[in-house]
């Protein structure tokens, strides 16, 4: 334990300095002698998650020896054997996945503590000099050992005030991919909510002297998180680190590329490299509409039902028409049926879905996809709050036909995803996940040529982190961008347009546009092309149309 590089620790979180780390999950020892050559204040060893042993762990904890680089090693699990191997063998302190419990963090300090105030053995190994300096380590150690817990799942939330009060810990590191997987939103960095949830958590562990960090996504990010509060900041992890620097150096020669699951270097996507002009054939012959909710082209459809269009012939739309309906309680859009496909998202409330009879219970962010001349209809189940929904249709002058046929009624379960060859549902929760190609954007592919064969148009929902810009592009079609939750900027050929509350901007064939968040929140939208598999020209920044 090396008592000087934990005092510099600690005394930098008394002044509110931020202190600077590494996330270590690679197995050379070399990593961490670079962290400590850097002088950076903190390595964390990652013994949860990976293939690291407790050879190699062994050799980063001696890489970082007489240094004043805090060595610590994520468990994995709390455990007093587990605790007791990783102080023993030279770490500083531990960090301990899934607290979620006072009574949990508490066990997790015992272990860490020589009796009487707690229940770690004592060992001839490297901490102790291997015997040699028993009674100087043992007299330090219960004081200077640092336990680092992992807020990691919403059922911590109620209990972060009473772990505060307790002796035994200076700073709480949050897990947000655990930490949404929790809220229902898995494989998701922060889903909905979580980035609020994780902040006022930050605000009140703070408040109490004591400190938070969390792994930073990027420089943006971690300016961005320093500017927050957040004092115990993770540049990133070893092996995310290395990939962005690939990333960046492939883009430079025009080889930049995304993985697939599989590691198959067949199944990869290429990232798209700029242009500098748009290529023949794809000069606009019409401006951008920006429509915002509230202003554009209503009808009644039912009883108790709505659209506003937002994108359609009505504003110079080709093959495409987007906006919101509104459903007010228990009323129904009765069976019908439309000569092109149409996809359902919900944004408030739940949805009723019923496709020839196989009825779907829909959610905030599901959404179902209907082929043409499929018969259905859509409810809203709820006794009190109206339901809101974002269609599309593939024509820019919507036609419905009713259907005077009664079906018999199958309730499909929660997981249900739809009936191969006809309807397509896509649970949020559970969606597949792309990394976008622009960073710090999170995509999900709701529908298309690929996933329901003979759909006319493609779409889906797209986030991006704050501070997060698009690159500059077009599309050969008509494309309706709906911005769900935050603040965006659209920029269309040097004109700026702010978007919120379900403002949607019609983008015509040709015209290069980008977006923005520059606000400190998330942005979520959903997006709509008049193509089934719409191709993105992605154009060069400096491009100005003659």
């Amino acid at each position: 334990m090396k008592t000087d590089a934990l005092k510099r620790f600690r005394n930098k979180l008394a002044n509110s300095e931020p202190i600077y780390g590494l996330w270590v999950t690679l197995e050379s020892a070399s990593i961490t002698e670079m962290a400590v050559a850097l002088d950076m204040d903190w390595v964390v060893i990652d013994a949860e998650h990976g293939h690291l042993d407790w050879k190699e762990i062994n050799e980063h904890i001696r890489a970082a020896l007489r240094s004043e680089t805090v060595v610590l090693v994520r468990l994995a699990e709390r455990s007093t054997s587990l605790t007791k191997r990783a102080l023993d063998i030279g770490a500083d302190g531990v960090v301990i996945p899934w607290i979620e419990t006072v009574e949990e963090l508490n066990e997790a300090i015992s272990d860490c503590r020589y009796p009487p105030e707690g229940r770690r053995g004592i060992g001839g190994e490297r901490a102790t000099a291997w015997g040699q300096c028993l009674v100087e380590h043992a007299s330090a150690a219960n004081e200077q050992v640092l336990v680092v817990p992992l807020i990691e799942s919403v059922s911590a939330i109620p209990n972060v005030p009473a772990m505060c009060e307790l002796d035994g810990t200076d700073v709480f590191f949050f897990g947000p991919a655990d930490f949404s997987a929790t809220a229902g939103y898995r494989g998701q960095w922060e889903g909905p909510g979580v980035a609020e949830q994780i902040l006022q958590l930050k605000d009140s562990i703070n408040a109490t002297g004591k400190h938070c960090g969390l792994l930073t996504t990027s420089i943006d990010n971690l300016v961005q998180r320093r500017e927050q509060g957040f004092h115990m900041l993770g540049l990133g992890a070893d092996n995310g680190l290395l990939l962005r620097s690939i990333h960046q150096a492939l883009q430079v020669v025009g080889r930049d590329r995304m993985p697939a699951a599989s590691l198959d270097p067949a199944g990869g996507r290429d990232v798209l490299l700029p242009v500098s002009q748009p290529p023949v054939g794809t000069t606009p012959d019409r401006d951008e509409v920006i429509t915002n909710y509230g202003a554009g082209k209503t009808a009644e459809l039912e009883a108790g039902v709505t659209l506003e269009a937002l994108v359609g012939d009505f504003n110079t739309a080709r093959g495409l028409t987007t906006g919101i309906v509104t459903i007010q309680p228990e009323s129904v859009l009765p069976y019908h049926r439309h000569p092109c496909g149409e996809s359902v998202t919900v944004l408030e409330g739940e949805a009723e879905v019923s496709v020839e009879g196989r009825t779907y219970r829909l959610g905030p962010l599901d959404n179902i996809t209907i082929p043409r001349w499929l018969p259905h209809q859509t409810r809203n189940p709820d006794l009190g709050k109206a339901t809101r929904l974002h269609v599309a249709l593939a024509m820019s002058t919507p036609e419905r036909e009713p259907v005077d046929q009664s079906f018999e009624q199958t309730d499909m379960p929660a997981s249900a995803t739809g009936t191969p060859g006809f309807e397509q549902v896509t649970r949020f929760a559970t969606a597949n996940r792309l990394q976008g190609v622009d960073p710090g954007t999170e995509v999900i592919d709701y529908f298309n040529a690929s996933l329901v064969p003979g759909i006319e148009m493609s779409g889906g929902f797209a986030r991006l982190n704050s501070g997060v810009r698009l690159l500059d592009h077009l599309h050969d079609v008509d494309q309706s961008v709906c911005i769900i939750r935050g603040d965006a900027d659209c920029l269309v050929e040097g004109r700026k347009y702010s978007l919120s509350n379900c403002a949607t901007a019609m983008i015509p064939r040709g015209r290069v546009h980008h977006f923005i968040n520059q606000s400190e929140n998330e942005i979520d939208m959903i997006w709509v092309c008049a193509d089934p598999m719409p191709e993105r020209i992605v154009i060069d920044p400096g491009f100005v149309r003659g």
